[in-house]
């Protein structure tokens, strides 16, 4: 749905009906994650043809590269959830003001992020995994990978800006045009100028330049609800609470997750190259399926904070009933697929019979539980909207950290390799309890509140 400016943009997270709302804002940014994801996959495809332990090295820098977006989401999803509520709450100077502020604040993580990842480099591709087949391969293409990383934070931060106020086709304009260029630019890299992985990695920082540029130009013109200036960074305890508090919890998951990866990877390098490739691939696969459900809820999420800026319980219920059942319908059918074909689909990005093996086995595993993701993603983000920080980072922290760190420190010792493939399913069936209590709980808290603001409609 078109909006004549970004004001009308904004007031319609508060009227617009949730189930043509939350369809139209969720279309571009699933479009937007999932070309991300394919793009991730196409990467992995060109990369296969270069050899298993190339695989490999993708492998090692996949948890790399999404502790370098969990940076740049830290500030992103935090500024994201204060902002729409300043917005909802009418308070559009505070909001332009929290925006500057995690923008440049991003901007200088990003550079002191390059500088310690350069100056670190081969310590961490050890510790993520990288065995001494994969190490070359690994140094050449995480090198670039973080030379490029102020571009991929600011992306995430600014991304999660111009969600905030609603605008999700400038949001899926970046992302996808980014995805599709280094879609294109891969193959030309790689093999028509013969550069191997190093063109891969040279392909994703080319493409994540432009994404930043897209966003950058948006601000720049005034296009935006939400201004950004550096007269507007604001050195506030307010402003860094209100962002870390549902910031950090987002940085520890994706550092809690690119942690468990890299122990993935190295309980899988004591059964070879293939292990590690396998793992990689398998991991790949599953975000594609995640991302669509992360794109549903940055949809939701500046509805869900708008509304309960505005004390408009209603309407944060009904959203929160439609997106459980539309999450929930995506997510057990794509566990479906992955659980009827894995081997097809593992088949795709190498044709090593023992990549293929394991990569089958893990993908089946993975799938088990993944039905329940769309329940689990709905009430992450709806702590993040509501400004819930303490349940958000337990719920974010359970899968990951709580549960799949054990479950790979000590399933494979009993279980060899399946102890690896099945360590994730294990962390997804207990992760499921602590999101059926903390739902419980933030129900009930919302409808207590409901009756102190009472809205039009009832649940």
């Amino acid at each position: 749905m078109k909006f004549r400016d970004s004001k009308e943009r904004a007031r319609a997270l508060g009227t617009q009906k949730i189930p043509s709302l939350l369809i139209g804002l969720s279309i571009p940014s699933i479009i937007a994650m999932l070309t991300n994801a394919i793009y991730n996959l196409v990467d992995a495809f060109f990369i296969g043809r270069i050899g298993t332990s190339a695989m490999g090295a993708v492998a090692i820098a996949f948890p790399i590269f999404n502790l370098i977006g969990a940076v740049g989401l830290t500030f992103g999803v935090g500024a994201a959830s204060y902002v729409s509520r300043l917005l909802g709450a009418g308070e559009k100077e505070q909001a332009d003001r929290a925006a500057s502020t995690a923008v440049f604040t991003s901007l200088a993580a990003g550079l002191a992020f390059t500088v310690l990842g350069l100056i670190f480099l081969e310590p961490l591709l050890l510790a993520f995994g990288a065995t001494e087949t994969i190490m070359e391969y690994a140094r050449e293409y995480t090198m670039i990978l973080i030379m490029g990383s102020i571009f991929t934070m600011m992306n995430m931060t600014m991304n999660n800006i111009v969600r905030a106020e609603g605008n999700a086709p400038r949001f899926m304009l970046a992302m996808v045009s980014g995805a599709l260029l280094n879609v294109a630019l891969d193959p030309l890299f790689i093999f028509g100028f013969g550069l191997g992985i190093v063109g891969a990695a040279i392909a994703t920082v080319i493409s994540q330049s432009v994404s930043t540029m897209i966003i950058l130009e948006y601000f720049a013109r005034k296009k935006s609800y939400t201004h950004l200036s550096v007269r507007l960074y604001t050195f506030s305890l307010r402003i860094y609470i209100e962002i870390f508090k549902i910031g950090l919890p987002t940085f520890l998951r994706q550092f809690l997750s690119s942690f468990s990866v890299a122990l993935l990877n190295n309980a899988a390098a004591s059964y070879g190259d293939h292990a590690v490739a396998a793992v990689g691939i398998t991991m790949r696969v599953l975000m594609l399926g995640m991302m669509v459900l992360f794109g549903y809820g940055q949809a939701f999420q500046p509805v869900a904070g708008f509304n309960y800026g505005a004390r408009n319980y209603s309407r944060i219920f009904q959203a929160l009933k439609f997106s459980i059942v539309v999450t929930t319908v995506f997510a057990t059918v794509f566990g479906i697929v992955g659980i009827s074909f894995p081997g097809s689909i593992v088949r795709i990005f190498s044709d090593d019979p023992e990549v293929i093996d394991i990569g089958s086995r893990a993908l089946r595993a993975v799938n088990i539980f993944f039905p329940t993701f769309g329940f689990v993603i709905t009430f992450t983000v709806l702590f993040q909207a509501l400004g819930k920080g303490l349940s958000a980072a337990l719920l974010s922290m359970s899968k990951q950290g709580f549960f799949l760190i054990p479950a790979v420190l000590i399933l494979p010792r009993f279980f060899g390799i399946n102890g690896i493939i099945y360590a994730q399913t294990v962390a997804d069936f207990l992760t499921l309890f602590v999101a059926a209590l903390l739902a419980i709980g933030i129900v009930r808290k919302l409808r207590e509140e409901r009756k102190l603001f009472p809205s039009r409609t009832t649940v």
